[in-house]
């Protein structure tokens, strides 16, 4: 490294720190603070660029209650434009709005507790948050109930399950006089949500059930089905919007937790440029990430940007200074990041005419209506789905493979 690349380091003490933004970018120095003053940082720029913001999120972050202290907070600045996440988060969203629960279903217990004991009262048990089995059994009621209203009967994808659900969600809040949660902020703000695995969890669980007594003749109807080609596909077109239709002409990712989300967040990268050969396709131009698992375990959750980069998720031009990985549980660090990222936007609209020459205006006071990608979706889809057949030479070469016999 020659000087003119040396950054050197530059501290201020706390007590002389008027914002986050100064914590964050003067008094984590080093180690695993540098990491975190990096993934500040790399947020601060995306958003000041004006880059749509995709986030993935593992982990049971609606029956903690934390999509209420930061995660929904994000998504009302308008800068996210699609959400991935699990079947159980969206299960979990609807017990705060439950009648028999409306003042608080989930209670706080020990970690290292009598699990026996808690079995035998009929409490549920996620780590060190705790409820009553009745909530589960009153979740299922109710979406059963919704599962079989008849806007639910016909082949949709995910995302507009998920969307219908958060209309029902909202009105159940609404109804129960509790904050709204994340499906039904996401409904309201247009916000797409992508569930990797929606076999595994509760919410699919109940249509299974609504389907097994269909066949078992104890329901006459119900026509649910998702529609996983179209999902996909639908994650593709939102991709391809943002390299070539958004303002910024790339994208951003915000990875919490790996799994499933988190491959689900990356893959349209893949699906466009390796399986579909659309040309000029590149990866997340920004990609941060926050996971608990060691990057020695081989596993996807583990794997950090720059082993992305090789598969052509990220891009490989400018990945060295947009992208950041850090092992720490992110329920420890989001509520600082997300509040220094809203005071950032505080102190530039409180500027008013005066922060027009600060180059990240732009991108932190956008709408905060947002993208609206959910009621696009459909010219999206078009739009690449029009892309797609002009690549008709290359897709129809690819179905071609010298198969081995399979006669005896």
């Amino acid at each position: 490294m020659s000087t003119e690349e040396r950054q050197y380091v530059k501290v201020k003490r706390v007590d002389e720190c008027a914002t986050m933004h100064d914590l964050f970018s003067h008094c984590l120095p080093a180690f695993g603070g540098a990491f975190l003053r990096r993934i500040y940082s790399i947020l601060d720029t995306a958003i000041g660029m004006g880059c749509p913001l995709t986030v993935s999120i593992a982990g049971p972050v609606t029956v903690s209650g934390q999509h209420l202290t930061w995660l929904i907070p994000l998504l009302e600045t308008g800068w996210v434009a699609y959400l991935s996440t699990t079947d159980a988060v969206c299960y979990h969203d609807g017990h705060r709005s439950l009648d028999k629960y409306r003042s608080g279903p989930v209670h706080e217990v020990p970690i290292w507790t009598d699990d026996a004991k808690l079995r035998e009262e009929g409490t549920i048990r996620v780590t060190d948050m705790a409820f009553d089995e009745g909530v589960l059994l009153d979740q299922d009621r109710f979406l059963s109930a919704i599962l079989m209203q008849p806007e639910f009967q016909k082949k949709m994808t995910g995302t507009e399950m998920r969307y219908r659900l958060g209309a029902w969600y909202a009105a159940q809040e609404k109804k129960n006089d509790v904050p709204a949660g994340l499906l039904a902020t996401c409904h309201r703000l247009g916000i797409p949500i992508f569930v990797g695995a929606p076999a595994d969890g509760s919410v699919f669980l109940n249509s299974m059930k609504l389907w097994a007594l269909r066949e078992s003749g104890l329901m006459k109807e119900y026509a649910f089905e998702l529609d996983l080609h179209a999902e996909v596909f639908e994650a593709c077109a939102y991709h391809h919007w943002g390299l070539f239709q958004s303002d910024a002409k790339a994208l951003a990712t915000l990875v919490l937790g790996g799994g499933v989300p988190k491959n689900y967040n990356l893959q349209p990268e893949p699906a466009l440029g390796q399986v579909l050969g659309l040309p000029n396709i590149n990866g997340y131009h920004f990609d941060v990430q926050i996971v608990t698992a060691p990057v020695t375990d081989g596993s996807l959750s583990s794997c950090p940007p720059a082993e992305a980069v090789t598969w052509g998720k990220v891009d490989k031009d400018v990945y060295m200074k947009t992208t950041e990985s850090m092992q720490a549980d992110y329920s420890m660090v989001m509520p600082f990041l997300i509040k220094a990222l809203l005071e950032n936007r505080d102190r530039l609209a409180s500027l008013n005419g005066a922060a027009a020459s600060d180059p990240k205006t732009a991108g932190y006071l956008r709408s905060r209506d947002g993208y609206r990608l959910y009621e696009r979706r459909e010219s999206l889809v078009r739009n690449l789905l029009d892309h797609v057949a002009m690549n008709r030479d290359w897709l129809v070469e690819s179905l071609q493979y010298p198969l081995p016999s399979m006669s005896s």
